[in-house]
Parts: structure tokens; C-alpha cells; sequence
């Protein structure tokens, strides 16, 4: 018997019964409302049973049978983006789809330059991209959510391999009334009795206080966040200095205010920026083009939307 159903179809199941609503999953796939519920109600009348249950306070939720379907319906569109993938490696043809990690701290300066760059390159790559911290980027990879991702060398576990691309020496953040703004460096030891703005992500906040803790000092921390515009305005509105590895293409906060930059004199190796990613995962094309893209466009000398010099 011909099937009656298309991978499009499927498509919109999986998104509708991830999100659990029509509405949310037109705006994340791009498409009309009546468009996917035609889908939905094509693929209910082609399996002969429901798959959701209409609440409508509540939006939509799976029945059993949508519960099971839904299942093998994801393994269904992986097994179809594979063969999508086989395809481009064989012809040697960069295309398919790529999702992409980036750390959360610079995913906003970097990697939508980035981005743009390399699907202008590769029109025929589908990319879908995830902001995560660094715990996530290793959930992601293991979960195989996403193919690649661009991040510190943190406490990179041992089944992932990093590919470096660029160091990033750290600086010290400051309004312009701060009594070190006028400096041409500083070390923690100049910071002790200064209030710090930590900007406390999982792995970078153990970074950056292990200036002063290797030197047996604690730090001031009079606020945390987790968000690096969020930082950036705390600092420029005078509740501390921070510490951060990024420098934006200009020493404005997100609110208008001016944040000096001063490097940070200290022993402790630099964080490096690169590529994460699973073991043996460099065999696909399509991965290893965004590599070499990577490779071309993040360098000691610049880098999409920040500040190396």
C-alpha cells in the first residue's frame, strides 16, 4: 500500500507535539496555522486515529497513540536528514541540515555574522541554531540535538573533541568614574576591595574567580547574572567591575553608557575559543565545511562582531 504522508507532514506533528500548540509551532516553522492543522488532520484521517486531544484553554495535547507516534516519527525525519547527509558526502556537495551551539556569552556577538557568512557560502545548508550554556553544549552533542558548537575550552569532557581556533585573554570591565579606569592593567590583587558583577554561568564563573583564588583572595561579589549585555550595563551604571574574555567592536553598554576595557595581568592560561564536537562527527561534509569557515573567520586578528586587537 503507497503511503499517503509526506516527511513535511511529519514535520509539523513533531513541532506541533513538541510545543504543544499550533500557533507556536507556525511561528517557529514559518508556516500558516490552517496549514499545519491540515496536516495534522491529513495525518489523523491517513492513520485512522487521533493524535491530539483539543484543549482549548490548554492548546493541544498528545493521546497515547500521538505519544507513540510522535516517537517514531522523530527517528523517521533523523533517518531522512541522514540520508540527505550520505547524499552530500558522496557528491561532495556541502547541503543537508546543521544545527549549531554557541556558548551564551557570545552568541550575541559573534555567531549571527558568522552564520550569515557561512549560509551565504552554502545556500543549500538548513542551519538551526542553540544558544547554551556549557553543560548544555555537552547535553546537546551527546543527544545528538546538534552537530557543532562554538565554546571555551572548559572542562571539555573526554568523549568530545575541541578544536581551537583563537585565545581570548581577559580583561577587567569598569565604568568611567571607577578608580581603575584609567589604568593600563590590573590583577586581582588591585580588585580585592572593589564590588565585582560576576557573570555567573556554569563553568566560566569558576573561571573567573580563580584569578583571586589562586592567590588566596576572595572577591567582592556584589552581584551576579547571567547574561553578558546584562553585565555589560551593571558595570557601566556603577555596581562593580567585571571580568570577561570578549571584547565588543565598541565600549558601549546596551544602555548608551561607556565601559573601559583594561587587561588582566595573570598566570593562568587563556581561555580559547573554538569548536566542540562528538567523536568521529568530522567525517560529514557539511560539518567539516563550517570547520574550515570557522577556521577563516575567527582569528587572533578578527573575529565577527568583537574586538581583538
Amino acid at each position: 500500500m503507497p503511503l499517503r504522508f509526506t516527511l513535511r507532514q511529519l514535520e509539523y506533528f513533531v513541532a506541533v507535539g513538541e510545543l504543544g500548540s499550533i500557533l507556536q509551532a507556525s511561528e517557529k516553522l514559518h508556516v500558516s496555522s490552517p496549514t499545519i492543522s491540515s496536516a495534522i488532520s491529513q495525518l489523523e484521517q491517513e492513520f485512522g486515529l487521533s493524535l491530539f486531544v483539543r484543549k482549548h484553554a490548554k492548546g493541544l495535547s498528545l493521546t497515547e497513540a500521538g505519544s507513540q507516534m510522535l516517537s517514531q516519527a522523530r527517528k523517521l525525519l533523523a533517518e531522512a536528514e541522514q540520508l540527505n547527509d550520505i547524499a552530500g558526502d558522496i557528491t561532495q556537495v556541502v547541503r543537508g541540515s546543521l544545527s549549531i551551539g554557541c556558548y551564551l556569552s557570545f552568541a550575541q556577538l559573534i555567531f549571527p555574522s558568522l552564520r550569515r557568512g557561512f549560509q551565504s557560502n552554502y545556500p543549500d545548508v538548513r542551519v538551526t541554531q542553540f544558544e547554551l550554556n556549557q553543560s548544555g553544549i555537552f547535553d546537546h552533542i551527546r543527544g545528538a540535538k546538534i552537530d557543532i558548537a562554538l565554546s571555551y575550552n572548559l572542562d571539555i569532557p573526554a568523549d568530545l573533541e575541541f578544536l581551537p581556533l583563537v585565545e581570548l585573554p581577559p580583561f577587567v570591565l569598569v565604568n568611567e568614574e571607577h578608580p581603575l579606569a584609567l589604568s593600563t592593567s590590573v590583577s586581582a590583587i588591585d580588585l580585592k576591595d572593589y564590588a565585582m558583577v560576576l557573570l555567573d554561568l556554569p563553568h566560566t564563573s569558576v573561571y573567573f574567580t580563580s584569578f583571586f583564588s589562586q592567590i588566596g583572595i576572595r572577591p567582592i561579589i556584589a552581584e551576579r547574572t547571567h547574561d553578558m549585555a546584562v553585565m555589560r550595563s551593571l558595570v557601566a551604571n556603577g555596581f562593580g567591575y567585571s571580568i570577561a574574555n570578549l571584547r565588543p567592536l565598541n565600549n558601549l553598554s546596551p544602555d548608551g553608557k561607556i565601559v573601559r576595557y583594561i587587561p588582566l595581568q595573570c598566570d593562568l592560561p587563556h581561555l580559547q575559543m573554538g569548536l566542540v564536537t562528538a567523536e568521529g562527527s568530522r567525517n560529514s561534509f557539511t560539518i567539516n565545511a563550517f570547520v574550515e569557515h570557522c577556521k577563516q573567520a575567527i582569528t587572533a586578528s578578527s573575529a565577527p562582531g568583537m574586538n581583538m586587537v
